[in-house]
């Protein structure tokens, strides 16, 4: 079988993209709220608790929520008292930690 060069260019382009797409998405504050509201995912406040607790005297540097393969995970940065920049990640469903890692 042959295949046109150009062809599997265009066809690697688009499962890249579609790749990228299903893998994580960013949801806005909309999103956010209709979601907790719906009783799919927990309150930002009781997670933001949860990832700073893990570090006290940390402060919040950015807290957003996405979509990862089919997961809704909250990812918090904050910096600890010693100056470190952490990521940590939290499924938003039931608050299970993910990942708690310093960020490079």
């Amino acid at each position: 079988m042959k295949v046109n060069l150009r062809t599997s260019s265009r066809l690697a382009l688009v499962l890249l993209a579609f790749c990228s797409m299903v893998a994580a998405r960013d949801l806005n504050q909309d999103e956010a709220l209709a979601l907790r509201q719906q009783g799919v995912i927990l309150a930002l406040e009781q997670l933001l608790q949860q990832a700073m607790s893990r570090h006290p005297g940390s402060r919040l540097l950015e807290a957003e929520l996405e979509t990862k393969h089919g997961r809704y995970v909250y990812e918090v940065e904050l910096v600890t008292t010693e100056g470190v920049v952490r990521e940590i990640k939290l499924d938003a469903t039931t608050g299970a930690l993910l990942k708690d890692e310093e960020d490079d």
